[in-house]
């Protein structure tokens, strides 16, 4: 497995998930937005949309699980949960999809990627980004939620040793895996119907944050996403699998490194690579951004300022906790997406 220091858990590809040392103030959108290949604007025309507010939006009326079922787990085992009293999921993304379907109040623990507010004053069973199985399990769960990436495998097979229902779900990558995750939550939660009507609440506002985006008028912006902590020396371009192409597209963009033909989630950023991407926009996660010293130390790392995104300082941030998470607030990444690259309203 490899360390915090070594590679990018936040996004949990390979033990990456969606991480990254966070705190989630609700899409901050500091840092500066940018102009559209059109008709680009400098800097100092350029301002973020006020933040929301870091909280997720429940189901009203809260829904009565139906309670036992067997359901499918992404591992290949099959899971009979009996009860949904007390629910440990160990992810942020996770948490967020239970808090939403309206089962917050039976939430018991939250992993350190779960930073909107109604989880804030919930025990962490974590260390780093590791799974504690004995913090686990001091906590009785009925049920625990957990991703094909969550580790080490040692904790989670001690869990379900003891005897505890544990749901392994795939990990989020594109926008399409938004329904599939809620879906897979609420059946094992025995609320299957709130699952269907917060899949098309999700959809209707992903759609019309997608009908914000400008129309097609010749090249498309570039964007490269830069995966950076700076306390470790961690300096990554994302390729075709670090999970930002989707939202990307969405925005009406092209990612650089998927286009590059990176095939790989992150690789070590060099001049060469930066050159080659020749990115109108770099995408960073605030935290990320933060670990530099802000937009003067990102420029400052090699071939960043030689960028046309570093040139004119085009730098579109996006809170850690929420970027990659594909879950019911989607809608709010591609809305500040859409407005920080096109440079729409404050």
């Amino acid at each position: 497995m490899p360390s915090p220091a070594a590679s990018p858990r936040p996004f949990r590809p390979s033990r990456l998930g969606l991480a990254l040392t966070t705190t989630l103030v609700a899409l901050a959108l500091a840092a500066t937005g940018c102009g559209s290949p059109a008709a680009p604007a400098g800097p100092a025309a350029r301002s973020a949309p006020a933040a929301a507010p870091d909280r997720v939006e429940p189901l009203m009326p809260p829904p009565a699980p139906a309670l036992p079922v067997t359901v499918a787990s992404a591992d290949g085992t099959q899971v009979t949960v009996a009860s949904a009293d007390r629910i440990v999921p160990l992810t942020g993304s996770l948490n967020e999809i239970v808090y939403t379907l309206g089962l917050g109040g039976q939430v018991v623990a939250r992993d350190i990627t779960a930073t909107f507010e109604q989880a804030a004053k919930l025990p962490v069973v974590t260390r780093g980004h590791d799974v504690s199985a004995e913090s686990v399990l001091s906590l009785r769960p009925t049920l625990v939620l957990a991703e094909t990436t969550s580790g080490p495998a040692e904790a989670v097979q001690q869990i379900r040793d003891a005897g505890i229902p544990v749901l392994v779900v795939a990990p989020a990558k594109t926008l399409e895996d938004v329904a599939k995750r809620t879906d897979a939550v609420a059946a094992a939660l025995g609320v299957k119907e709130a699952g269907t009507r917060l899949n098309e609440r999700t959809a209707a506002r992903i759609a019309a944050a997608r009908t914000e985006v400008p129309a097609a008028s010749g090249k498309k912006p570039r964007v490269a996403f830069l995966y950076l902590r700076g306390t470790a020396s961690v300096y990554l371009l994302g390729g075709s699998d670090s999970g930002a192409a989707s939202l990307l597209e969405a925005a009406g963009a092209v990612d650089t490194g998927k286009e590059s033909g990176l095939g790989k989630d992150f690789t070590p950023i060099t001049s060469e690579a930066l050159a080659a991407a020749a990115p109108d926009a770099i995408l960073v996660m605030s935290k990320g951004l933060e670990s530099v010293g802000g937009v003067d130390g990102l420029v400052k790392i090699p071939g960043v300022a030689e960028t046309p995104a570093g040139m004119d300082r085009r730098v579109i941030t996006i809170d850690d906790g929420v970027l990659l998470n594909y879950g019911p607030r989607t809608d709010q990444v591609l809305t500040s997406l859409v407005a920080q690259l096109y440079g729409k309203g404050a």
